[in-house]
């Protein structure tokens, strides 16, 4: 991290259409987490480093808290098929969305504010999810941040 002055973290990307956050260790240091595509949970992928911090436009994004949290979980809900509450939810969602496209309209804004919502609440559900299963990379405080 000495390397990048001014570096501020947690960081949050989106690299490859991969969400990635970048977090700081107790030791200085830093760690990165990407999403896997196969679990939804956190794979440490430190190669990556330098790769996201360097980037200059390309295929790599910064993103805010709330930014990040959204994109997270609209990748989990696209990747991902399970049971249970949180994949109840994404249907729901995906429910709202297909029945503004089928009649040919945009989201409305209340819409939108649920979807938003919906998807902070399956973001902290997933993420306390992975941290009884022991994912060192979940947080689901990220969520409550501004």
């Amino acid at each position: 991290m000495t390397d990048f002055p001014g570096l501020v973290l947690p960081s949050y990307h989106i690299y490859y259409a991969s969400p990635v956050k970048i977090v700081a260790t107790p030791e200085g240091g830093a760690r990165v987490w990407r999403v896997s595509i196969d679990t939804g949970g956190w794979v440490e992928q430190n190669r990556l480093f330098e790769e996201i911090l360097l980037a200059v436009g390309g295929e790599i994004f910064t993103r805010t808290a709330e930014q990040f949290v959204q994109e997270v979980e609209a990748y989990r809900a696209h990747y991902l098929t399970g049971e249970g509450p949180v994949f109840a939810l994404y249907d729901t969602i995906s429910a709202i969305r297909s029945t503004a496209e089928e009649q040919g309209r945009r989201l409305t804004t209340e819409e939108t504010a649920l979807i938003k919502g919906v998807r902070r609440r399956t973001f902290v559900m997933f993420e306390e999810e992975l941290q009884r299963a022991g994912d060192p990379g979940a947080d689901p405080s990220l969520a409550q941040q501004p």
